[in-house]
């Protein structure tokens, strides 16, 4: 994983992984260093990514007080059950619907989960954090947040955009990408992660567009992006355009033959 302070208050603990025919996805979690201290999602579900080191490199998974789980799929889940343990003060932040998804693999304890839905607020200490759901989701248990301290705006999967290298996807800040290929790549992942976009009432849609462009958070802070500092408008721009882009179709069993065709059998 490579470790990035963005802020004083912001670190992020990114991670990538390779989709083959679309680039490497940005898999990022974040600490937020407030006073009461929170760390955003929990990394792959996939063994040997190092969540749990790399956390502690910088901050005490004892002193995290809350973890807010933005929904749980595996790529955001990863490490949750480790900290849940290190971190014995930390309560788990997600809805009524995440504890039920969750619950199918493993049991939740019910006496750490903090129940919060779009529109509620939490304080941590030195900073209050709203609760909203973004515009594309992939998980109807979805919730991100706001944080009125350092301006940035937890958006979950939307904004995401898989990279074209590893490099670029665990860059601290996206802007090393040219905004033609991001806004090129965030149209791809619109399409693969929120394939209903192409079939909403698109006043209705735009209306929670502009409703975090009220909001003008400084900050976009992705799962599936390198953190953008100042893109905010832009962004929105480009999610405003997400119904009208190509629909996403994946490759069939016949691409899946000629791509498995060119790798070496194993053993």
């Amino acid at each position: 994983m490579r470790i990035n302070r963005i802020r004083r208050d912001l670190t992020v603990l990114g991670d990538e992984l390779e989709v083959p025919g679309i680039g490497h996805l940005p898999v990022n979690a974040y600490v937020l260093h407030a006073a009461e201290p929170v760390v955003v999602d929990t990394g792959l579900s996939l063994p040997g990514r190092g969540f749990m080191d790399a956390l502690g490199s910088v901050l005490d998974p004892a002193d995290v007080e809350w973890i807010w789980l933005t929904h749980p799929d595996r790529d955001h889940t990863g490490a949750l059950f480790d900290l849940l343990d290190a971190a014995p003060r930390a309560r788990l932040i997600t809805t009524f619907a995440g504890v039920g998804i969750m619950s199918c693999a493993r049991p939740v304890p019910m006496d750490r989960v903090y129940l919060l839905n779009p529109g509620q607020s939490l304080d941590v200490g030195d900073r209050t954090l709203t609760a909203l759901r973004p515009p594309l989701f992939d998980n109807p248990s979805t919730v991100g947040f706001y944080d009125d301290r350092s301006e940035a705006c937890f958006s979950s999967d939307c904004f995401g955009a898989p990279m074209e290298t590893a490099e670029l996807a665990t860059a601290n800040d996206v802007g090393y990408s040219a905004p033609s290929a991001v806004r090129a790549a965030q149209h791809l992942w619109a399409t693969v992660d929120s394939p209903w976009v192409h079939l909403v009432d698109e006043t209705k849609f735009l209306r929670t567009v502009a409703a975090l462009r009220a909001l003008a958070p400084r900050w976009i802070l992705s799962t599936h992006l390198p953190p953008a500092d100042g893109r905010t408008a832009e962004f929105l721009d480009m999610l405003a355009e997400a119904p009208k882009s190509d629909p996403f179709i994946g490759p069939d069993q016949g691409a899946l033959e000629q791509m498995l065709a060119g790798f070496e059998p194993v053993g």
